[in-house]
């Protein structure tokens, strides 16, 4: 959904408005009220604080990462006038809480829905392009987090922070977020991608990697929808059968579901057919399977190129945690819900910046992947920082300087070829080094 449609359809303007009023132009106030419906929180009391400013004091903490919350919302001027200017931080604290953060899941699972479906994107042979991965988050270590959560273990117990794994569905060529689901450390990264099924589009590729080889999933995923499809690379003790082969690199294979498989997967068949493509790059030899079994639509040129696209969703991540985390190890957060709150509210963050990029790029001749995120991200966060708000009737026009602005951060092209090879990491030594005397050294 684009976001100078919101300025468009504004039927009348004011002299003076607030600045909880020009946030509201950025997301759409349907979108928040379907939310807070479905969450059970709407709530026709007026308060100081409201649920839609309690909403932006959370995106706010991803997108301020270094104030604290009470600065945020005072920063932001999100509270209806009173008699005080400022709002007690203990206010937000029982606003966190009493908005929780199934109305931000669903705020955000919403807007990337309608911009999803309102929104052009570069196809693929017909397909949208869509990544699926994992990442995981770190928690303050208490008692409430690691009940919630737990951490990596050994034979002598739990031996890091709490952690929060997290799998997201990702459109590529914009990075926007389709869905994202999370859990704690000991759901497998398979059972969270099982969830995000109903998050896939019609006419899609999902490219996955390694670690998702699961006939069970796959299936669900290839009959998920209309032309659901599915690629990744092929594990090395791959066992199939040959139907027939479409060149030397190119068959079509047969593979076998295990009674355990079928037995989790009700649906599942004995047998599944899937493609197997063999190419080169570099001299080194690399295949991937796939059910993209239609040699005409789908030919093996195009097939030998796709599946490097699946590192864009690991730029995301790095952009989610580096751009708007400020490579921050621990979330600020406490509370396991507060936990969840949070990173719902940084992937909203998230798609608010990506989906401004769209906009800038819109009848463009350039991709939103093509901008800088970090710059792009300084200015939309002046924008709602600086923008001047005595007029309403210029909003739109600062917004579409805002995008000239961020058509501005055009990236260079990537490097042919880059290659960093995997090192392993030296093992730090457990004792200190003992200085060498000064007499010795004399």
């Amino acid at each position: 959904m684009s976001l100078i449609q919101h300025f468009d359809n504004m039927s009348s303007f004011l002299n003076d408005v607030h600045t909880l009023d020009k946030l509201k132009q950025v997301l759409d106030p349907d979108i928040l009220e379907q939310a807070f419906k479905h969450a059970g929180v709407a709530t026709v009391r007026k308060r100081r604080l409201p649920l839609e400013a309690i909403m932006w004091s959370v995106i706010g903490m991803s997108l301020f990462r270094n104030e604290t919350v009470w600065d945020i919302a005072n920063r932001l001027d999100i509270s209806l006038p009173g008699k005080n200017k400022l709002v007690a931080p203990s206010a937000l604290v029982q606003g966190r809480q009493r908005l929780g953060y199934e109305s931000v899941q669903h705020t955000f699972q919403l807007l990337a829905h309608k911009t999803f479906s309102t929104q052009s994107f570069e196809q693929w042979c017909g397909l949208n392009l869509l990544a699926v991965d994992g990442v995981s988050f770190r928690t303050h270590d208490n008692q409430d987090n690691r009940e919630a959560f737990g951490s990596d273990s050994n034979q002598h117990g739990e031996v890091s922070y709490p952690q929060v794994r997290m799998c997201s569905l990702m459109e590529v060529s914009s990075h926007l977020l389709l869905d994202s689901s999370f859990d704690s450390r000991r759901i497998g990264e398979m059972s969270l991608a099982q969830r995000l099924l109903p998050a896939v589009p019609d006419n899609s590729l999902t490219l996955f990697d390694r670690g998702y080889y699961s006939l069970g999933l796959l299936h669900q995923w290839q009959n998920q929808g209309d032309n659901t499809h599915w690629m990744l690379p092929a594990r090395k003790d791959l066992q199939y059968q040959v139907e027939h082969s479409i060149n030397d690199n190119d068959k079509i294979v047969i593979l076998s579901t295990s009674p355990q498989a079928r037995k989790k997967f009700e649906s599942l068949p004995e047998t599944m057919m899937a493609r197997l493509t063999t190419y080169k790059v570099d001299g080194k030899s690399y295949r991937v399977l796939s059910s993209l079994i239609d040699p005409l639509r789908f030919p093996y040129e195009e097939l030998t190129e796709v599946y490097t696209q699946r590192w864009e969703i690991e730029l995301a991540f790095r952009e989610i945690k580096q751009g708007l985390n400020h490579s921050k190890h621990t979330l600020r957060s406490k509370k396991p819900d507060m936990v969840r709150q949070e990173l719902w509210g940084l992937l909203l963050a998230y798609n608010l910046i990506r989906i401004v990029m769209l906009d800038a790029t819109k009848d463009e001749d350039i991709l939103p992947t093509q901008l800088s995120f970090s710059q792009s991200m300084r200015q939309v966060i002046a924008f709602f920082m600086f923008t001047p708000i005595h007029s309403a009737s210029k909003l739109p026009i600062h917004y579409d300087e805002l995008l000239t602005t961020l058509r501005l951060f055009i990236l260079p092209d990537r490097l042919p070829n880059r290659h960093y090879p995997r090192v392993i990491r030296k093992k730090p030594n457990k004792y200190p080094y003992k200085r060498k005397c000064q007499s010795v050294l004399n």
